[in-house]
Parts: C-alpha cells; structure tokens; sequence
C-alpha cells in the first residue's frame, strides 16, 4: 500500500534530497512557498520550502526498497516514533498540491489587518515596538497607532515593515 512519509533533510539540503531521491526513481514532494526577505536594507521575493528541512516521500511499504534513503544525499534520516516511520494523513499532500499556482508555489491567503488589530514594526527606528493598526493609506503604506511614553502619535509605515503579533 502506497503512502507518504516524512524525512528530515540537511540543513538546506531540502533541493538536494528532492533532486537526489527523484533520480533514484522514488516520488518525493517538497512543497515550496513565496516570502519576503530582507537583505542589507531591501526586501526580496524569494521562493523557499514551506516546511524548511523536511520533505515527503511516497512508499510502498511491501516491496520498494528504503535502503538507500539513508545515505541520499540531501536526506538526513526518516523521521520515526519508536521504531516506526512517521505517515503523513491522508490527503495532505494532495491538498498541498491543490493549493499549488501554476509555478508549482503554494498560495496562501493574505493576513487581512483589521482597525485595532496589534502589529509589530519590523524595519526603521521603531523596530521592535507594537502598534494599533488603523488603516491603509496607499498599496503600500499603513497607519499605525503608536504609543510612547503617555503619548500616543500615529505613523505611517510600509507594509512590509510590520507584522501581526
């Protein structure tokens, strides 16, 4: 009977266990995942696995041969309890592959701001600090509610500056 397992690769060998373990004939899934990174002061869309040092594997368990899963490279062990391998539910792979873009990229809904919701500034002189969030003022700015020492002042700050707490 076919079905999914869960192996813990590398750190940030989860490419190199995919390409390693297809090439060996056995069918793997990585699913992968759109961020934003920042790197010396700007920010980058990047694509990156969505579960980082893990990667699915699809396995009959009474006649594929698990051997050289172990020594892939890439692949740092099966992930077990006890002495069993860990089987990933039913249908997770396939609602992963569901949400897929025609990239191959997972989609995920945007975080949706609400007046009053709590964020945290990310970047600027204010990193670290909650505010309230208020409003949007533009595609890419938002109006926070700040408050400081008894004293409250609303900024504008860049969307992708904050984050939900």
């Amino acid at each position: 009977m076919d079905a999914w397992y869960l192996l813990y690769t590398k750190p940030r060998g989860e490419r190199l266990a995919l390409e390693n373990l297809t090439r060996q004939g056995y069918r793997a899934y990585l699913p992968m995942l759109r961020a934003r990174r920042r790197r010396e002061r700007r920010y980058y869309n990047v694509i990156v696995p969505m579960f980082p040092r893990y990667l699915f594997l699809q396995l009959n368990d009474q006649d594929e041969d698990w051997g050289p899963i172990r020594s892939t490279l890439g692949v740092a062990n099966m992930v077990r309890f006890s002495s069993h391998a860990a089987v990933v539910p039913d249908g997770l792979v396939e609602a992963l592959r569901q949400r897929e873009d025609a990239d191959g990229v997972q989609c995920l809904p945007e975080a949706k701001l609400k007046p009053g919701d709590r964020v945290r500034i990310c970047d600027g002189v204010m990193a670290g600090y909650e505010a309230i969030f208020e409003a949007r003022s533009g595609k890419e700015r938002v109006v926070l509610l700040l408050e400081l020492a008894d004293h409250s002042a609303r900024i504008e700050a860049s969307v992708e500056g904050i984050e939900a707490v």
